[in-house]
């Protein structure tokens, strides 16, 4: 009896990985000829063959007139959504569960251009009347429609959603902060994942009263909105110098902007925040104050916070505005005097990209060249933390020509202190050959 039970036992074990040892081989019919995966959303050209809707609109977009399959000329471009090999499709997955297929959902119909421009038109009827309730509920139509899938948003890009809801930002602002806060943020996140904006929509939202309002939202609002604001701001900031200028006057910016990276919420609003602060020093016309001003407010040591312990992205921010800050007295001073810098600037090099490899290495070589107190206290401090080394492998495996120019500067500098000073980071030179 015992040994019956273990005899079927087996074979039931046997039959089960025999089971999932099966390759299971999607229908032809239920195939996208596009793409050739599983059709999520079947719809049949004037043509009589079916495609998934995102492939055969993709191949469309692309200029092509004619069916992939027949080859023939289509007479429309209509597609009419197939709802029998839809059902097919989600029966066959439900079938096939245990392999790992997930019922497909019915997917939703998809927003017409027609439909848009009229939600549009009556955003900017609502606008021009002064009427902030009735736009909230237009743009949150407009945030629902977008969430539905990717072809909704290129249909609501195309049909200038930016431009009109920006347009609609800047009346609403003009008007009153507090009074219109509601529909100001509901128009804020709507525009998040319309970046880049056109020329016509920055104008709008990078009036003034626009970029005014961003910055009470930055002090005043919540973690939704705050993130809105930065990245609207980084936006403007990153697309035209202008914008920057009229940041610059606005009183408290800076340490709206210094705050959120001292005390940071979302990596995304700290990284926005950085690239903010980085085009405010960068910029022609605010730079020579800006930079003291970020140095005064302690941004050196902070940003040498934030490099200790932060992601690729954030780093490489980091890295790019104290490069910046650098290019002023104050900001070197400050740089001289803290015992992180260069341990964390040679650090960097060839470990987290190629741009804050750039960075840090511009970095070192301005605090290096513009020494002034001390002579060579910083170039002995470099080759402590085994910067020699770190540059000469830099050469090696290759960097663009003005980095390649301040390394080599670099290790002309470095080269008469070597004797009794240099230190070599092992770990970072593991299986590596050097050659001297």
């Amino acid at each position: 009896m015992i040994s019956f039970w273990r005899r079927r036992r087996n074979g039931r074990r046997a039959d089960k990985k025999q089971e999932e040892d099966l390759e299971i081989v999607i229908p032809n019919h239920f195939q996208c000829p596009i793409s050739l995966d599983l059709m999520k959303d079947p719809v049949t050209l004037s043509s009589g063959i079916t495609y998934d809707r995102e492939s055969i609109e993709r191949w469309l977009e692309d200029g092509n007139f004619t069916c992939p399959v027949t080859n023939q000329v289509l007479r429309n471009f209509d597609q009419i959504p197939n709802h029998i090999i839809r059902k097919m499709i989600q029966e066959w997955c439900v079938e096939n569960r245990r392999f790992g297929f997930e019922r497909i959902p019915t997917p939703r119909i998809p927003v017409a251009p027609i439909e848009v421009s009229k939600i549009l038109y009556e955003i900017s009827t609502s606008t021009q009347h002064g009427n902030p309730n009735g736009c909230l509920e237009l743009v949150k139509r407009i945030e629902d429609l977008g969430a539905e899938s990717e072809r909704n948003k290129r249909c609501i890009l195309e049909s200038g959603a930016a431009c009109v809801l920006s347009a609609a930002f800047d009346a609403f602002a003009t008007d009153c902060f507090e009074r219109n806060a509601n529909v100001l943020e509901e128009i804020l996140s709507a525009l998040n994942w319309m970046f880049p904006l056109d020329v016509e929509a920055q104008t709008y939202l990078g009036s003034s009263t626009s970029i005014r309002c961003m910055v009470w939202f930055l002090k005043c609002g919540d973690l939704s909105t705050i993130q809105s604001s930065i990245l609207a701001l980084k936006e403007l900031a990153s697309s035209d110098e202008k914008y920057v200028e009229t940041l610059v006057e606005i009183e408290g910016v800076r340490e709206i902007l210094v705050k959120l990276i001292k005390e940071p919420i979302c990596p995304a609003i700290t990284k926005a925040s950085l690239m903010v602060i980085f085009c405010m020093v960068s910029s022609s016309s605010s730079s020579e104050v800006m930079r003291p001003a970020f140095v005064e407010m302690g941004m050196v040591p902070l940003l040498l916070e934030v490099l200790i312990n932060s992601e690729r992205s954030i780093c490489e921010s980091a890295l790019g505005l104290f490069e910046r800050l650098c290019s002023c007295e104050e900001g070197r001073e400050k740089a001289y005097s803290n015992a992180l810098t260069m341990p964390v600037l040679v650090k960097k090099i060839l470990r987290v990209s190629e741009l804050a490899t750039e960075f840090s290495v511009s970095t070192i070589w301005k605090l290096c060249k513009y020494e002034r107190r001390n002579e060579g206290s910083v170039v002995v401090e470099a080759l402590q933390v085994g910067a020699f080394q770190k540059l000469l492998l830099l050469l090696q495996v290759g960097c663009g020509d003005e980095t390649k120019e301040k390394t080599t500067e670099l290790l002309k500098l470095l080269n008469p202190y070597r004797a009794g000073l240099e230190c070599i980071e092992s770990t970072d030179f593991k299986n590596l050959k050097r050659p001297f």
